[in-house]
């Protein structure tokens, strides 16, 4: 049964899926996402030429390397670079409507949808939130009492503030991306919200910094949050990447007094939890994104790194959490002057 279509999973009643190993259940959807997107490839390849399609092909790779289109190409392609500019803005509404859908809205996923919520996942939401950063528990390890930090799974918790910890690099970005002003909202509440809903709000960025630029442009002021951003960056790529790292050792050595068990049961609890827990699962899909993210957003804005490490940042970009920490520390405060 793991092998089985996702439909044959959406059809079970909810007692029954519960009882799918939390393996079954990923390799149930994997599944379904894998035939789907073999549907659509097919239906592409069918809509164009082959000619065609292999121009759309350089012209991608041409984006992820930071090659010029014309020499990836051989020639003039304005035309397919708006063609491609397009596509995939439409790959990203697409997710995004995936995202909000099979995430928030539909049951079928491990976990509870926002609309039947249960209370023990709200207590575990407002316990993660509680223990932002370790702050209260590394408090309280040093005899600081003034508020007890909840006791929670330390996966769980390693795993939010890991997804956190990115989260939180991502401001000096997207205060620095060179398309920014495409999106005509504010930046604080963007990056505010994404600290709270990640993909939800970061997936329409990505797509609204795809649009056409006006035919005069003027860069918008900064916020001061935005300048405490930029100007700070360093500071937030050090503590971000310390937050990640402090992630990973807490979730696999954390609270190792309370009787939460060795490595593999730990693994074992991971495993459960993400077959069970909407949130954990939907951080798993924001992992995902945020790997593709990256070093998109950062191979977009080389030109923002002081001149003799872009090399590295350009190399480092690929490496989740690592590039991120890289662009952070290596950004230039004054490219824009």
């Amino acid at each position: 049964h793991y092998a089985a279509p996702v439909l044959r999973c959406a059809v079970l009643p909810r007692s029954n899926r519960r009882e799918f190993p939390s393996l079954g259940i990923l390799f149930c959807s994997l599944n379904g996402i894998l035939l789907a997107l073999t549907i659509r490839i097919k239906v592409l390849i069918r809509l164009f030429s082959l000619q065609e399609f292999r121009d759309w092909a350089l012209i991608l790779n041409s984006f992820l390397l930071q090659l010029p289109p014309q020499v990836a190409a051989g020639g003039s392609v304005s035309e397919l670079d708006d063609n491609v500019r397009k596509l995939l803005q439409a790959l990203l509404w697409i997710a995004e409507g995936v995202y909000i859908i099979w995430l928030f809205l539909l049951p079928y996923a491990p976990g509870d949808p926002v609309w039947a919520i249960s209370s023990e996942t709200i207590n575990s939401l407002i316990g993660l939130s509680l223990n932002f950063f370790f702050i209260l528990p590394l408090l309280n390890s040093v005899g600081i009492h003034l508020i007890e930090a909840p006791v929670l799974h330390p996966m769980s918790e390693g795993l939010f503030n890991f997804v956190i910890g990115w989260t939180f690099m991502f401001a000096p970005l997207l205060y620095t991306d060179r398309r920014r002003d495409r999106y005509k909202g504010s930046l604080d509440v963007l990056w505010g919200f994404q600290m709270f809903l990640t993909n939800t709000f970061l997936i329409p960025y990505m797509a609204i910094r795809l649009n056409e630029a006006d035919g005069e442009y003027t860069p918008s002021k900064t916020s001061q949050l935005g300048s405490v951003m930029k100007n700070g960056a360093p500071v937030v790529g050090l503590i971000g990447g310390l937050a990640c790292l402090i992630s990973i050792l807490w979730a696999l050595f954390g609270r190792g007094d309370d009787n939460f068990g060795d490595l593999p049961e730990r693994w074992e609890f991971l495993l459960s939890y993400l077959g069970s827990e909407r949130l954990a699962y939907a951080f798993i899909w924001d992992i995902c994104l945020y790997i593709i993210f990256q070093p998109w957003l950062i191979g977009d804005n080389l030109q923002n790194i002081q001149k003799d490490k872009v090399a590295v940042v350009n190399y480092l970009r690929f490496v989740p959490v690592v590039g991120l920490i890289a662009y952070c520390i290596c950004l230039d405060a004054s490219y824009e002057k």
